[in-house]
């Protein structure tokens, strides 16, 4: 924390400046000060090179290590008030642990606009309330019955109106400024989002009873309210966490606190939202990359005045400000989607677990597939583990059925057994989920005659093969070009689509079911805005149809009407070299198939794989995820693995292959001979080629680093990041530092 301010007024201002440079920049005072006096948290513009540059106060000083006419001076303040001083602890623990430059860690974790020196006030609008009561006539108003209609109409909603909201009733702006001139209404101005406060009334609708697993639950997290207390929510699929989360969040608001919710994905947000918003009288906001600068704005605003009781929101959400926090939930808490895979490489899982500590609140984690690391956590004692083991409907989760795919013939990537259950399911007046996770018609284009296939010019990747509109596209550099007449390398015209996508599988059942709506669901089906949204609202009419999906469907859904899921290839993430892999796919394939058989109708689920005896893929599927993971994590303690140890991933890139090799072996170097004397327990592997060596034009080389202890691997992070900023030679390569990566892509 920043040196403590006392008189005289302090000459020198640390600032963090939105750069990749892990370090403050000193700056002289200005005359001027904030009312207040500068205090760490204020937003300033300072010249920065040739730039004028929007950072962040941090710490001040009586003297700067540089001579005094070295300084530049602050050119303006932007803040009376510093920001919440809880948001610049979180950040300044997000750059610590993730070995992240501050200025930059600021800048990601505020809204657009206050990096552009917009001031942090959220947008207002016009309310106007009648200040007399209801039945009461005034003579001002006998030759004025339109005023007089209106004036009766503001009676009849004691908190106000909007102007919109009125003009649409076809009123006019001149009639509502005539009842103000009369005293008979008032005009006020109230912020757009979050503007009316929580009433007596908490709920809109009545809470929803409790089984016995659900109530246990939910008073083991309430003995512990005013003090940190992690909690893994382990329940099956429809066990009922979101009824939990509901009922926890009504105790925290009640006692005048506000509930920060975490969701994996932007499509979970409106489902969630509008459930919140239905239980609850309180102010609900929402904060995900959906939202305008402007709407981010008033939401980040609002759970930073303490206004918005509930802040609901995908990863990044975890840097709104709370003036009140009372708890901090992560739903779906294994989802990959919590890390952030680029820039600042932060957890957002991880994240919560600190900040909740440092509040002294409680964190709940739910999953119904949680990861290896909560897992191990809940069994050490560091978490407290509930568990819910029935479902809501009352009928158990539907177990995975191993279909061989090998040696049957496929249309569509479905073979005869999975077609025949389709059908079966949509004549019996259900619906069926087909799990089908690679976008685009086909994997990639092939030549039946020389073998030639569509790769991609850019990367070390096939181009996916679509249809609508016909093109090639690299999924990895969004490279695009047509698809060819004939094959480029034998002329021949014998090209033909190679495996299955989404597409493709859309097209077959079409053509296999013309009479059943078939909605397909993927990145390119829903780019329009509310697109998701839209077709899930038709699928959840009940009417007999099917959906074709990618992981979009697998998170958390709630599909009453599906009956029947179908995964086309269980195969394609089980034997990745990733050694995450085969938890990942195992948790999807948990998750899809809880979609089926979620209310009045049991469920069942197809697996189509090419490997019906691996043994990892029947122990899932005779017993569950449980037991699966149990197995992999005494696998992961062998292989000296996460959560057994700590790992940090140095990825370095360049247009020039020798020149990301030599880099990392003289860093390799470097550290082995750092870590001999200073961190012995710290193993340093590589430098290997990436996954994908070549991507975008650019060859990619990885150096992991390993240790038994946190701190050990931190102090050579810190070695590593010093050496490499000092280094001519890094700074003809693009490197970047991943903390506890989730994959090693």
């Amino acid at each position: 924390m920043p040196d403590s301010f006392s008189s005289p007024p302090p000459r020198v201002l640390r600032v963090a400046i939105p750069s990749p440079l892990r370090r403050l920049f000193d700056y002289h005072a200005s005359h001027e000060a904030p009312p207040g006096g500068w205090r760490p948290g204020i937003r300033v513009r300072v010249p920065f090179g040739r730039r004028q540059v929007v950072g962040v106060v941090v710490a001040c000083a009586a003297q700067s290590d540089l001579a005094p006419d070295k300084l530049k001076p602050v050119d303006a303040w932007l803040d009376a008030e510093p920001l919440p001083e809880d948001w610049l602890w979180l950040c300044q623990f997000t750059a610590r642990y993730y070995q992240h430059s501050l200025g930059d860690t600021l800048h990601q974790a505020m809204p657009v606009l206050l990096r552009q020196g917009r001031p942090l006030a959220g947008r207002m609008r016009e309310r106007w309330q009648a200040l007399t009561e209801p039945g009461t006539d005034d003579p001002r108003l006998k030759r004025a019955p339109r005023q007089a209609e209106l004036l009766a109409m503001l009676r009849q909603h004691p908190h106000g109106l909007p102007t919109q909201a009125i003009v649409a009733q076809g009123y006019s702006r001149e009639q509502l400024t005539t009842l103000v001139e009369k005293r008979l209404a008032v005009r006020e101005e109230i912020p757009l989002a979050a503007a009316d406060p929580a009433t007596e009334q908490l709920l809109a609708e009545p809470a929803l009873p409790l089984n016995r697993e659900q109530a246990q639950a939910l008073a083991a997290i309430h003995e512990r309210l005013d003090t940190f207390h992690p909690c893994l929510l382990h329940g099956v699929t429809g066990s009922g966490k979101t009824e939990i989360y509901l009922q926890l969040i009504e105790a925290v608001v009640s006692r005048g606190q506000q509930a920060l919710l975490l969701v994996p994905e932007i499509g979970l947000t409106p489902q969630t939202l509008s459930r919140f918003r239905q239980r609850f009288r309180a102010p609900v906001v929402a904060l995900h990359s959906g939202l305008t600068d402007n709407e981010r704005l008033d939401a980040w605003e609002a759970a930073a005045s303490g206004r918005a009781a509930i802040v609901i929101g995908t990863r990044s959400a975890i840097f709104t400000p709370l003036a009140r926090p009372g708890v901090i939930i992560v739903d779906e808490e294994h989802d990959a989607s919590f890390k952030q895979q680029e820039g600042l490489r932060y957890h957002a899982r991880d994240l919560a677990v600190a900040r909740a500590q440092h509040h002294a609140i409680p964190l709940l984690l739910g999953s119904a597939t949680p990861s290896l690391e909560s897992l191990h956590h809940a069994a050490s004692g560091h978490y407290r583990h509930l568990r819910l083991t029935r479902r809501a409907s009352r009928h158990p989760p539907a177990r995975l059925e191993l279909i061989d795919l090998r040696g049957r013939p496929r249309r569509g990537g479905l073979i005869a057994p999975a077609i025949e259950a389709i059908g079966e399911t949509l004549s019996a007046g259900h619906q069926v989920l087909v799990f089908i996770n690679r976008r685009g018609f086909a994997p990639t284009l092939a030549c039946h005659a020389c073998g030639w296939l569509a790769d991609c010019d850019h990367c070390d990747a096939h181009m996916t093969l679509h249809r609508q509109p016909p093109m090639l596209a690299c999924h990895h550099c969004d490279k695009r070009r047509p698809v060819p007449d004939a094959c480029p390398s034998c002329g021949s015209a014998d090209l033909r689509p190679l495996g299955s996508g989404t597409e493709r599988t859309e097209e077959t059942l079409a053509s296999l079911f013309p009479k059943v709506p078939v909605h397909r669901i993927d990145r390119d089906s829903t780019r329009r805005r509310d697109a998701f949204e839209q077709t899930l609202a038709q699928v959840r009419r009940g009417e007999p149809c099917l959906l074709v999906g990618t992981q979009m469907l697998a998170k958390g859904h709630h599909l009453p009407h599906v009956t029947l899921v179908v995964v086309v290839n269980a195969d394609a993430g089980l034997y990745a070299s990733d050694f995450r892999a085969l938890e990942h796919s195992a948790q999807l394939l948990v998750q899809v198939a809880g979609r089926a058989g979620r209310a009045a109708h049991p469920g069942r689920v197809l697996v189509q794989t090419l490997h019906t005896d691996d043994p990892h893929l029947r122990l899932l599927a005779e017993h569950g995820y449980d037991a699966l993971a149990g197995q992999l994590l005494a696998e992961r303690r062998a292989a000296a693995l996460p959560p057994y140890r700590f790992l940090a991933l140095l990825r370095l890139e360049s247009p020039r292959e020798d020149a990301t090799i030599s880099l990392g072996r003289e860093a390799a170097a470097m550290l082995r001979g750092w870590t001999g004397e200073h961190a012995p327990d710290v193993h340093c592997l590589g430098p290997v080629p990436a996954p994908m060596e070549r991507r975008q034009n650019r060859y990619h080389v990885q150096l992991l680093l390993s240790a038994g202890r946190r701190s050990q691997l931190h102090a050579a992070c810190a070695r590593l990041t010093a050496w490499l900023e000092s280094s001519p030679e890094a700074r003809r390569v693009r490197w970047s530092l991943d903390v506890d990566p989730q994959t090693l892509a």
